[in-house]
């Protein structure tokens, strides 16, 4: 099954591409976050350097462990048969393992009333997420790359988005619990600016990712 292995890194290299520019995005938007306030100059060394150790130490590392282990779960499903049974049985093997490398529960405090909240939406995140994977990389027909390898997992543009919009939607919720309560963040003073970054952040590349999907599709008609 060659394919797989052609698939697996098709994905993963969309992954990627997607964690260096969303890690970008950030650094942007903290950026103007800082401009827009006037204290906010004797800020702005601490904020930069805590988001690029950020960024260097845990966004990177953590999400190529997400990226791994959704992507290793997919492979070894599709090869044991794809049934609820075993959806059920490589969820439940890797999911404490995903949540560990979760970057919102990870800056969230344990102690917190919503943490639990956190927590659930990262399960059901990991559950969809290893859901799509699983049907990118079951494509055995002959794809150049990863736009191909869409059109041909998911058949219509509608499709694809209802699938892409429900993956968004977690991460809007956890966004949202963060922002009821900021306390819930280990971080420490310039909470409002992280999260306001973050908030502006997930918008960008919400549109990012829905551009990206009408080329994708917008494509195959112009051929």
């Amino acid at each position: 099954m060659d394919y797989l292995e052609r698939n697996y890194d098709l994905v993963k290299e969309r992954m990627i591409q997607q964690m260096e520019n969303s890690i970008i995005t950030g650094r942007k938007l903290i950026d103007t976050q800082l401009d827009m306030g006037l204290l906010n100059w004797f800020l702005r060394p601490v904020v930069k350097v805590f988001y690029d150790n950020w960024a260097k130490n845990d966004i990177r590392g953590n999400t190529m462990k997400q990226i791994n282990l959704t992507l290793d779960a997919g492979i070894k499903l599709l090869k044991n048969g794809v049934n609820d049974d075993n959806f059920n049985r490589v969820v439940n093997e890797n999911l404490s393992k995903y949540i560990e490398a979760d970057q919102t529960s990870l800056q969230c405090r344990k102690q917190h009333k919503n943490y639990r909240r956190i927590i659930e939406v990262a399960e059901k995140t990991f559950t969809n997420y290893l859901t799509e994977v699983v049907k990118l990389l079951e494509v055995s027909d002959e794809v150049k790359d990863y736009g191909d390898l869409c059109r041909v997992a998911f058949k219509s543009k509608e499709v694809a988005e209802e699938n892409l919009m429900k993956q968004l939607d977690f991460t809007d919720r956890g966004i949202k619990i963060v922002e009821e309560d900021l306390s819930i963040l280990k971080i420490p003073g310039f909470r409002k600016i992280i999260v306001k970054a973050l908030r502006n952040g997930f918008e960008e590349t919400k549109r990012e990712f829905i551009n990206g999907l009408n080329d994708t599709y917008d494509q195959e008609k112009l051929k």
